[in-house]
């Protein structure tokens, strides 16, 4: 089941520049605190939704393009939406749960852990102030996931999740460890929390593909003047920023 449901999703997603990794609920909640558990069975099937270089052309331009004149908020998060509320109907028989990346509990706290979602999946590896054995710094760290293929050009956008598929054997595929030496990663870590705007961390590890110069000058530009380069309307911006 696991398998057909992988298949059909790479084939909605991949052509859009985004790809579905699969994990079980129990991989993700068995590493953190009770508070951040997703409420399902330890068996439930979920998917977690990267986005490539290849989804600005792919997805987020077309998309823009079409629904221009319903754009209102983030281009980037109304696209994602709406492709993955579209995958949903290719599973007319079950129910299909979705989160995103930027969605946010009563409490405050993050629907989900993105990025240890990405590394019990097997998607990209998960680096941490743990993975350092000779910690050189006192202050707090902020972790951050390297992709074997893009590096840290990529981005996790959101779960897809079965409640009504339980997968009784699944292999957990570990993420593959492309940073492994000591110094690269206290290298990566400090680009990472106090160079972070530069996007050198991005580069740590030799890419086989990596965000084009206009998406890189989209995604350092501030939020309300993105707009324009979409070339999106004021009156969308006003919209949303006033």
């Amino acid at each position: 089941m696991e398998r057909r449901v992988a298949e059909r999703l790479r084939g909605a997603l991949g052509p859009l520049g985004l790809e579905p990794h699969a994990f079980k609920v129990g991989w993700y909640n068995a590493v953190l605190q009770p508070a951040f558990h997703l409420p399902y069975p330890d068996d439930t099937l979920a998917f977690v939704i990267l986005s490539t270089p290849s989804m600005f052309d792919k997805a987020l331009k077309p998309f823009v393009k079409k629904e221009r004149s319903k754009i209102i908020r983030d281009p980037v998060d109304q696209c994602i939406s709406y492709h993955l509320s579209r995958v949903k109907e290719k599973f007319p028989d079950q129910r299909v749960d979705v989160m995103f990346d930027y969605e946010i509990l009563p409490s405050r706290k993050p629907k989900f852990l993105a990025q240890t979602a990405a590394h019990v999946a097997g998607a990209a590896y998960y680096y941490q102030r743990k993975d350092v054995k000779h910690d050189p710094w006192g202050k707090k760290i902020y972790g951050v996931c390297i992709h074997p293929k893009y590096g840290g050009w990529f981005a996790i956008r959101g779960l897809l999740l079965f409640p009504d598929i339980q997968v009784l054997i699944l292999e957990q595929p570990a993420p593959v460890d492309c940073v492994s030496t000591e110094e690269k990663r206290i290298e990566l870590l400090e680009q990472f929390n106090f160079h972070w705007q530069d996007g050198r961390y991005r580069d740590i590890i030799e890419v086989k593909e990596r965000y084009s110069e206009e998406q890189r000058v989209y995604f350092a530009t501030p939020p309300a003047e993105r707009f324009r380069l979409l070339g999106l309307t004021q009156e969308a911006q006003r919209i949303e920023f006033h």
